[in-house]
C-alpha cells in the first residue's frame, strides 16, 4: 500500500539579537541593516530574511532605540527580538566667522556679542549656543583683534573659527576753554 507523509516544519527560527552603537553622518542621518544587529540567527531549514523595523535615524533619535529584528526562516516562521540601536552626534558644528569694524563710543568702550561675528555657522541637529572669547573692547584695543568664537551644537560637540574685531575710535574729543 501507499501512504502519504507530510513534512511539516512548524518551528521558528531562533532569533538572536546584537546591540550596536551608530554615529550620525554630517547631514544629521545614519541607516542600518538588518544583518547589523543580528547576531546569528539561525534555523535547521535556513533562513529566507531579516528585516529590523527601522532602519534609518536621525537628530531626533539620539539616544538608545529599540528595534525588533524579524527572522523568517525559508517556510515561513517568524520569530523576533530585541536590540538596543544607540545613536551618537560626534559631527562637530561648522564655525564660520566674519570681520568686523566697530566704533567706540564717547566713553571709549564698545561691545560686541557672538552674533555679530557669526557667518553662517551650522550643524545638521542644530545650534545650542555660540560664544566670542571677548566681547568688551576699550581705548586699550585700538586696531586689529582677534576673537575666537565657539560654536557647540545641541550635542554638545564643539568648533571654532577666528575673527578680527578691528576697533576704531571716531569720536571727537570734547573741547573744553576757559576765558583768561
Amino acid at each position: 500500500c501507499a501512504s502519504t507523509v507530510t513534512v511539516q516544519d512548524n518551528v521558528a527560527p531562533v532569533a538572536t539579537c546584537k546591540n550596536i552603537t551608530i554615529q550620525l553622518n554630517s547631514a544629521g542621518t545614519a541607516t542600518i541593516a538588518a544583518s547589523d544587529i543580528n547576531n546569528g540567527s539561525s534555523d535547521a531549514c535556513g533562513i529566507a530574511s531579516l528585516a529590523a523595523s527601522k532602519t534609518s535615524f536621525d537628530c531626533t533619535n539620539i539616544g538608545a532605540n529599540t528595534v525588533v529584528l524579524t527572522v523568517t526562516d525559508n517556510n515561513g516562521n517568524t520569530s523576533t527580538c530585541a536590540s538596543t540601536v544607540t545613536v551618537q552626534d560626534n559631527v562637530a558644528p561648522v564655525a564660520v566667522c566674519k570681520n568686523i569694524t566697530v566704533q567706540m563710543n564717547s566713553a571709549g568702550t564698545v561691545s560686541i556679542v557672538a552674533a555679530d561675528i557669526n557667518n553662517g555657522s551650522s550643524d545638521a541637529c542644530g545650534i545650542a549656543s555660540m560664544a566670542a572669547s571677548k566681547t568688551s573692547f576699550n581705548c586699550t584695543n585700538i586696531g586689529a583683534n582677534t576673537v575666537v568664537l565657539t560654536v557647540t551644537d545641541n550635542n554638545g560637540n564643539t568648533s571654532t573659527c577666528a575673527s578680527t574685531v578691528t576697533v576704531q575710535d571716531n569720536v571727537a574729543p570734547v573741547a573744553t576753554c576757559k576765558n583768561i
